[in-house]
């Protein structure tokens, strides 16, 4: 798109829902994958995360506590499919909060995207243009295998790439993404599940988005009531939370010009340093990455809590629980705008 002046615009979508979005929930990779497995699962935590989603979503059970799953294909391990059409003929119309997934890679994607370089662009070198196939055949796969966690648990979720959905950047920007699509899974009563993608790029060929960084363009478009960070630690810490020390950031607030400063707990240095460190093959930034664009999101009026996933404090944090203030006994980072 160009205005008058022949000068590029990004592209957006001015979308409205028939009813809020409730919230938008990124699983972290490390939380929801063993990261340093090439391309495992954690099942266990997964599973958790998806029944913690189905209760806040507000997904009806039977009499009997039966949940009628949706995914009806043929899983490893499993001699049967689990088909029950029958569960559905006296089953209410779904009217479930609107909630919006995005995942990262973990242990699927990056090591094939850091292999090949294709987060610096450069499609036109063979292996970079096979990096790009690679990666996105790993985390299309991870996608499936989330949204089939989810489906197993009554979510109506829809697999949504944001390479497929024509989302491009520019020098590693947003450049391009509509969000109609998401818009209209929502309104008809979808889940939408995005993930971080290899996508084009319109300056150097190619690179990756992050799924923090889909999670900031969506919050800005869609305005939801809260955003989650599921994590694999219990929120942001003032140095990696595996150092003697390490303290736990209970509340950050964020000014007007985009700088945060810790509120809580207090420090006799305002200015303390927070140390953060990324994996040597995370192409994506990590917790870097994940504090800055939480800090945009908490600029547009939307809290942000950081928790670790698969906790009593995930789940109150995705019940809504923290909007009227923040419970004492509750273990995570809560990031706000200073208004």
């Amino acid at each position: 798109m160009e205005d008058d002046n022949g000068k590029k615009q990004q592209s957006i979508s001015h979308v409205k829902l028939s009813k809020p979005l409730r919230c938008i929930v990124k699983f972290g990779g490390a939380a929801i994958t063993c990261k340093n497995e090439l391309e495992r699962i954690n099942e266990e935590d997964l599973e958790t995360v998806s029944q913690q989603l189905r209760q806040a979503m507000g997904v009806p059970s039977s009499d009997h506590g039966k949940v009628s799953g949706m995914d009806w294909s043929k899983r490893p391990g499993f001699a049967e499919i689990s088909c029950a059409v029958d569960d559905f003929g006296d089953q209410p119309t779904l009217d479930l909060n609107h909630f919006i997934i995005v995942h990262g890679a973990g242990s699927f994607g990056h090591f094939q995207a850091s292999k090949s370089g294709v987060h610096k662009g450069g499609l036109n070198q063979p292996l970079v243009k096979a990096g790009f196939v690679a990666t996105r055949i790993s985390v299309t796969s991870l996608n499936l295998e989330i949204v089939r966690s989810l489906a197993r648990e009554g979510i109506p979720s829809v697999g949504m790439s944001p390479f497929a959905c024509g989302w491009l950047t520019c020098k590693r920007n947003i450049d391009s993404a509509d969000v109609f699509m998401v818009a209209k899974a929502l309104d008809s009563g979808f889940v939408p599940v995005l993930h971080g993608d290899a996508v084009l790029d319109t300056s150097q060929g190619c690179t990756i988005l992050s799924g923090d960084v889909i999670i900031r363009h969506l919050a800005a478009e869609l305005k939801p009531e809260f955003v989650v960070f599921l994590t694999d630690v219990l929120g942001v810490y003032d140095r990696p939370p595996t150092e003697p020390n390490a303290i736990l950031l209970r509340e950050i607030e964020v000014c007007e010009d985009g700088s945060w400063s810790v509120v809580r707990p207090s420090f006799e240095n305002t200015n303390k340093r927070v140390e953060i460190t990324v994996a040597a093959h995370d192409t994506t930034g990590g917790m870097v990455t994940k504090i800055s664009e939480a800090a945009m999101i908490a600029k547009l009026g939307i809290d942000v809590y950081i928790v670790k996933a698969a906790t009593s404090h995930s789940l109150r944090a995705l019940n809504g629980e923290l909007k009227d203030g923040i419970p004492e006994d509750w273990l995570g980072t809560v990031i706000r705008f200073l208004r």
